[in-house]
C-alpha cells in the first residue's frame, strides 16, 4: 500500500546515489542553484536555510530574467542535511491517507480544497488512477503531499529534530515549489496558486500536441544524446526528442513527440540500453513543447523553468562535493 511519508536516509556517497538511481523513475523532472533562465540547460538549484528551525531561506531568490543568485555565496558552504521533494510522475492512488490522523498535516488539504475547488485528498486516496495521473492535478497532489510528508514526520520520534537538522533543501522541477514552501520563500498557499496554474499551464500545452517522456535506463549521458540523434532521424522534426531530465549516472528521461519517443523505445536495446521507461506524465516536459506554458505563466513569474533541461546529477554532485552527509526524500511513495 502507497504511504504518505517516503523517506530515505542515505549516509554515504555509494548509498546516496543509489538513493537516486532507485528514485529516478518515480520521479519527473529537478532544479538549478544560480539561474533563472528560460531557455538552455539551467545549473542546480538548492535552497540553503539560515535557520532551519525557522524555516528560512538564506537569501531570497526573486524571479527575473536575470540571474540573481552568485555562485561565489555558496563558495564556503557546507551542508550537512537535505530534504529532497520529488516532481511529477511520483503520484500514486491512496496517497496521503496517513494525513488524516495528523491535524496539521489534514489542515494542508483543507487549505487546497479552497484554492483548487475540489476535494484533493479524495482524489490522492481514491483516484482514479487517470484523473490523479493528469497534470491539472497530479502537480498540485504532490506539492500538497509532500508538505504533509513534513508533517508527518514531525510527529514521529526523533522527527522534529530531523527537521531541525536541515540545512538545505532541493526539489525535482515540480518538487522546486515544494522545497521554496518548506524554506519559507513563500507560504503554503502562494506556492499552491502557483504550482495550480503551473500545472494548468502544462496540461494545456501538452493537450495541444501528442508528446511523452521516457526514462533511458542504463547509459551514459553521451549515449543517450546519440540515441535521441538516431531516433530523430526517423521521425519528422514536429516529433523529435532531447534529454529533459538528467537525473544520475544511468538514468536519463528522454522527452519529444509521441513517435520520437516510440523510437527512443524501440533503438534502446541496439545501444545497449538497459530498459526503458514510459513516465507517468502528460506530455514532453521541459522542451520546447512546453513554450504554450511559459507564456501562460508570465503573468505570475518572470521566467520559469519548464522547457530547460533538468540538471538533477549535477544537483546530487555538488551537494555531496560540498560534503553533504545525509539526505531525505518526502512525497508520495512505498
Amino acid at each position: 500500500m502507497h504511504t504518505l511519508l517516503h523517506l530515505r536516509l542515505a549516509s554515504s556517497a555509494n548509498s546516496h546515489y543509489s538513493l537516486f538511481a532507485m528514485s529516478a523513475a518515480s520521479l519527473a523532472l529537478p532544479s538549478s542553484l544560480s539561474s533563472l533562465r528560460a531557455n538552455g540547460a539551467a545549473p542546480p538549484r538548492c535552497f540553503r536555510l539560515h535557520n532551519p528551525s525557522r524555516s528560512r531561506v538564506f537569501m531570497s531568490v526573486s524571479v527575473g530574467s536575470q540571474a540573481v543568485v552568485d555562485d561565489a555565496l555558496f563558495a564556503d558552504y557546507k551542508p550537512t542535511s537535505a530534504f529532497l521533494f520529488p516532481g511529477q510522475g511520483a503520484q500514486a492512488v491512496g496517497m496521503g491517507k496517513e494525513a488524516q490522523s495528523v491535524p496539521a498535516a489534514a489542515e494542508l488539504y483543507k487549505k487546497a480544497n479552497d484554492i483548487l475547488g475540489f476535494d484533493l485528498l479524495d482524489v490522492c486516496i481514491n483516484g482514479p488512477k487517470e484523473k490523479l495521473d493528469s497534470t491539472v492535478i497530479s502537480q498540485p497532489a504532490i506539492y500538497v503531499t509532500s508538505l504533509a510528508a513534513v508533517e508527518l514526520l514531525r510527529t514521529r520520534d526523533g522527527g522534529q529534530q530531523i527537521i531541525d537538522s536541515v540545512d538545505v533543501t532541493c526539489g525535482l522541477s515540480l518538487g522546486e515549489y515544494t522545497a521554496l514552501a518548506f524554506a519559507g520563500a513563500f507560504s503554503f498557499e502562494e506556492g499552491l496558486k502557483l504550482v495550480k496554474l503551473r500545472g494548468e499551464a502544462m496540461q494545456e500545452a501538452a493537450d495541444a500536441a501528442k508528446s511523452a517522456m521516457v526514462s533511458v535506463i542504463g547509459l551514459d549521458s553521451e549515449k543517450v544524446q546519440q540515441l535521441c540523434d538516431a531516433a530523430n532521424q526517423e521521425v519528422d522534426e514536429a516529433d523529435n526528442v532531447q534529454i529533459a531530465n538528467y537525473l544520475c549516472p544511468g538514468n536519463y528521461a528522454v522527452s519529444g513527440g509521441v513517435k520520437g519517443v516510440e523510437a527512443v523505445e524501440a533503438k534502446a536495446k541496439s545501444f545497449k540500453a538497459r530498459m526503458t521507461v514510459r513516465l507517468a506524465v502528460a506530455g514532453a516536459f521541459h522542451t520546447s513543447f512546453m513554450d504554450p506554458a511559459v507564456s501562460r505563466l508570465e503573468a505570475a513569474l518572470a521566467a520559469t523553468q519548464v522547457t530547460s533541461p533538468v540538471q538533477w546529477e549535477t544537483t546530487v554532485k555538488t551537494l555531496l562535493t560540498k560534503g553533504l552527509k545525509k539526505s531525505y526524500e518526502l512525497g508520495p511513495g512505498k
